[in-house]
């Protein structure tokens, strides 16, 4: 991506790109397991204090490990999960599975004059490059990479991504599929679209006072289209 970009748009990982299966968030915690025995964690990401993968492994060691919890151990952990997750899908135990149209958004919009493209997303570095390369979608996205591994609140995580693009808020579209997301959005000022293929977890969004809210990237390519007044 060039600096000459005008506009941008950011995407979630998990609701607008990828499906996470119960598959792949096993080999979050397998790990954990393996390494640390720790079994009989909340699958629940909202259950913890803040709902980014860097932080939730900080907040199980430091609780279970106490003050023996150092930065090696996060390390440890990274490595293993970067390992489970190549051996994974190396071996087929592990697929991708990419939402309806994704593909044909990213491709899209990477062909756009003047569009840059990113994540913002609470995946770790190494998880986010494995999965969306086995969706063949890491290309196009990573000029931009917003991930977990500096810590900190999905707007946190936003807010560091327009900060590299060097562009005003009003020309960034962030796309997500949670509250958080929509959270970030505000805080950013960015224009801001929810995104999810269950109905349920859209009207959730549309409750929290979301505006723009789809189920279909046909449909969200035509409201980035509308908000960054992009040529036809």
């Amino acid at each position: 991506m060039t600096a000459t970009h005008n506009c941008a748009v950011i995407f979630d990982v998990d609701g607008p790109l990828l499906h996470l299966r119960k598959p792949e968030e096993d080999a979050f915690f397998t790990p954990l397991e393996q390494v640390f025995g720790i079994t009989g964690l909340s699958r629940d990401w909202d259950s913890y204090r803040v709902r980014n993968d860097h932080d939730i492994i900080h907040q199980v060691l430091s609780e279970h490990l106490g003050d023996r919890f150092e930065r090696a151990h996060y390390d440890a952990y990274v490595d293993a999960y970067d390992a489970e997750l190549k051996d994974g899908f190396a071996s087929g135990r592990l697929e991708v599975s990419i939402v309806p149209k994704a593909p044909d958004i990213v491709t899209a919009l990477a062909a756009t004059p003047g569009m840059a493209l990113g994540i913002a997303t609470a995946n770790l570095r190494c998880a986010a490059e494995i999965r969306l390369r086995q969706a063949g979608l890491w290309d196009n996205l990573s000029a931009y990479p917003g991930t977990a591994d500096k810590s900190g609140h999905k707007h946190q995580v936003l807010a560091r991504v327009i900060s590299d693009l060097a562009l005003p808020a009003d020309r960034v579209v962030y796309i997500g599929d949670n509250l958080n997301d929509l959270e970030a959005g505000r805080k950013n000022g960015t224009h801001f679209i929810g995104f999810h293929v269950h109905a349920d977890r859209r009207q959730r969004l549309t409750d929290n006072g979301a505006e723009f809210v789809t189920g279909d990237h046909k449909e969200t390519l035509a409201l980035i289209t509308r908000m960054l007044t992009l040529a036809r």
